[in-house]
């Protein structure tokens, strides 16, 4: 399936500094989706990421987001496979007549008791009922080589920008072996104010906590706020090293309130490091 069309001049993988877009809950109020993502198309960022979860539906979310802008790259984080069949999501694709030339959905295993099995026939069934591009959410090597290998690119989750070029130059010779981009997506926590710090603190320990994402902290030693852009950190240079890193940053905006007003001077901000 070819790239999907996107604003910010997306390089093809492997090619110059990483895109950036921006990533909100998926709980957040369509009305703060669409204000949030017309300001990202118009301050350049590359694209617009809503989380799925089951109190917000990224797939409606990304309704508002799509109503509000014209080429924006439209992502939706992983959509679990234990919650929502591939064939659902197809069917609500076309209902909610998303724009499937600038979309991108995120597909992961949740808890199946089978994900590799589940997730591959999933995505084969996706990119078949839809245009969109469909990449898989992966965190242990099968499931990577997996994403590299069957579907159009892999999401990625809480690494650090070394770990995250190592991971991309992974999936890059996995993917070219069987003729695919491996276009590399990673999500970035990143709290700009210090009143955001302990939002951002607290979600990296809620990670950390899980038996899933705990293991693989273990394995890669580090934990998940290591991972994560902080207010105190060099903001411009630790999002180059990301940049660099990967194919697409996807920074997940994290704030003291959550309010639509500091999503928004959020955006204005992360515009101004990318510019």
């Amino acid at each position: 399936m070819s790239e999907p069309a996107s604003s910010g001049g997306a390089a093809k993988a492997g090619t110059g500094p990483g895109t950036v877009g921006i990533g909100l809950p998926g709980d957040t109020p369509h009305r703060t989706v669409a204000k949030v993502a017309a300001l990202a198309e118009q301050r350049g960022l590359a694209s617009f990421w809503l989380n799925d979860t089951p109190r917000g539906d990224s797939l409606e979310g990304l309704l508002a987001a799509a109503e509000a802008t014209r080429s924006l790259r439209l992502g939706s984080g992983v959509i679990p496979l234990d919650r929502r069949a591939s064939a659902g999501i197809a069917d609500d694709i076309h209902r909610l007549a998303l724009p499937q030339e600038r979309l991108v959905i995120g597909l992961g295993a949740g808890g199946l008791e089978k994900p590799l099995a589940t997730v591959r026939e999933g995505a084969a069934a996706l990119s078949a009922s839809v245009e969109a591009s469909v990449v898989i959410g992966a965190l242990g090597p099968r499931m990577r080589r997996l994403a590299a290998t069957a579907s159009d690119g892999v999401l990625l989750n809480w690494l650090t920008p070394e770990i995250a070029a190592a991971t991309r130059d992974e999936i890059h010779r996995e993917a070219a072996g069987v003729g695919r981009t491996g276009r590399t997506a990673l999500y970035v926590r990143t709290a700009l104010d210090r009143d955001a710090a302990e939002a951002l603190r607290e979600q990296a320990a809620m990670y950390d906590r899980i038996p899933a994402y705990a293991r693989n902290f273990d394995e890669l030693g580090v934990s998940a706020i290591d991972t994560a852009i902080r207010p105190d950190d060099p903001i411009a240079g630790r999002l180059g090293a990301y940049r660099a890193a990967v194919d697409e940053v996807v920074v997940r905006a994290i704030t003291a309130d959550s309010s639509e007003a500091g999503y928004l001077d959020f955006v204005r901000r992360l515009a101004d490091l990318v510019a």
